[in-house]
């Protein structure tokens, strides 16, 4: 058994056209030839030696849209998710990169389509149930103005 924690996860959102969708979560679709080919995910990656984990958040966004955050907030939480292929146990840092609404997403090589799901879909959405779990508590906490969200807010 192996035990990680040098991992991000990143849900990227921006405010939406229709303000009663509130916000569109991206994801976008791995390439084939890349592991778990054909599923649509968020950001993710590791953290670099001497790396903070917001850093990583923040270059890992850049690396897989070329987006640049308006604002940054971590979660307070943290995915935890086992893989059974190298009998793993990752635990990961969960931040929330807002970005503007006509930011172009130039995706890298990793993946192939693009996608903004509105919020009252990104549940349905999201196939992992790890991350369903700090989904929530990322609406609740970011999206929804929870008390500690200045608290939460990293700067940039």
């Amino acid at each position: 058994m192996n035990v990680r924690h040098d991992k991000i996860t990143l849900f990227v959102v921006r405010a939406s056209n229709d303000p009663s969708v509130g916000y569109e979560f991206l994801q976008m679709r791995r390439c084939d030839g890349e592991p778990l080919s054909g599923i649509w995910s968020i950001v993710r990656g590791g953290v670099e030696a001497g790396e903070t984990y917001s850093a990583a958040a923040v270059r890992e966004l850049r690396e897989e849209t070329s987006l640049v955050p308006r604002e940054l907030y971590r979660s307070g939480t943290i995915e935890s998710f086992q893989t059974e292929y190298d009998d793993t146990l990752y635990h990961a840092v969960v931040f929330c990169a807002i970005v503007r609404r006509d930011d172009a997403v130039r995706l890298n090589p990793e993946h192939d389509a693009a996608r903004w799901v509105p919020r009252a879909r990104i549940e349905s959405d999201t196939i992992w149930p790890s991350e369903r779990a700090v989904l929530a508590d990322v609406i609740r906490e970011i999206l929804d103005d929870g008390p500690a969200k200045p608290l939460l807010r990293v700067q940039l």
